[in-house]
């Protein structure tokens, strides 16, 4: 997946220093008030320095006003970048510069790319060998239902990209089949959150229509961004 940028409000840490994050049992859930409905989410508390992250952004107010920038039918809907906030309509967004990244919290395949999974949008393989996520922004996976011929060809594609180190389970299979999602992306993107409810409105930015930059032809916000708990 092509890179993912964006700024950062001043609230986030300008040392971009990351601490060990304190233990949090309560399970966060953020509400995403859009321009196509409401999309709740459950944070993991398995990443915590992504939980933590998304929670301050969302505190702080970051996320209102920004732009659904990426959207590819049958894959995912990405956002998360400040600077969509003031782009002009047909203006290219996604590379807004940030000026640090998150280290990867990667737990396959307890976490894995199924449909509704929210995860950290980063940079490509060849500058980003660690896989380290973007400080803001983020996709919500739609995906396919694959058969058992897709799922191998995902399996060979895991395999190159990851030295045959992330292997498909048969209950990982499973939930591909009948839930679906992208299972090509696993164990190599932070997978951090999950969709509680709104999988419809999920669906319907999926569709829309987009330009040959993948940012749909017409305008879809996230208005406002709270934390529920």
């Amino acid at each position: 997946m092509k890179k993912i940028l964006c700024s950062l409000v001043l609230a986030f840490s300008a040392a971009c220093g990351w601490a060990q994050a304190p233990a949090d049992t309560l399970r966060h859930e953020v509400l995403l008030e859009t321009d196509s409905g409401n999309i709740r989410i459950q944070l993991y508390n398995e990443t915590p320095r992504h939980r933590d992250n998304f929670l301050k952004l969302v505190r702080s107010g970051a996320y209102n006003g920004v732009l659904f920038h990426r959207v590819i039918k049958d894959f995912m809907i990405q956002t998360g970048d400040l600077g969509s906030k003031t782009a002009k309509p047909g203006e290219a967004v996604g590379d807004t510069p940030e000026t640090c990244s998150i280290p990867a919290e990667i737990h396959y395949p307890a976490l894995l790319h199924r449909r509704g999974a929210v995860a950290a949008a980063r940079e490509p393989d060849d500058v980003n060998p660690k896989w380290e996520s973007s400080a803001s922004q983020f996709y919500i996976v739609w995906g396919i239902k694959f058969s058992d011929g897709q799922l191998d060809w995902a399996q060979e594609r895991l395999d190159a990209h990851t030295g045959g180190k992330v292997k498909m389970t048969p209950a990982v299979r499973e939930i591909y089949r009948t839930v679906g999602g992208t299972p090509h992306l696993d164990g190599q993107y932070t997978v951090f959150g999950q969709v509680l409810e709104g999988l419809e409105v999920v669906d319907r930015i999926q569709r829309q229509a987009v330009d040959a930059n993948d940012r749909p032809l017409a305008d879809t916000h996230i208005r406002r961004a709270t934390v529920l708990k």
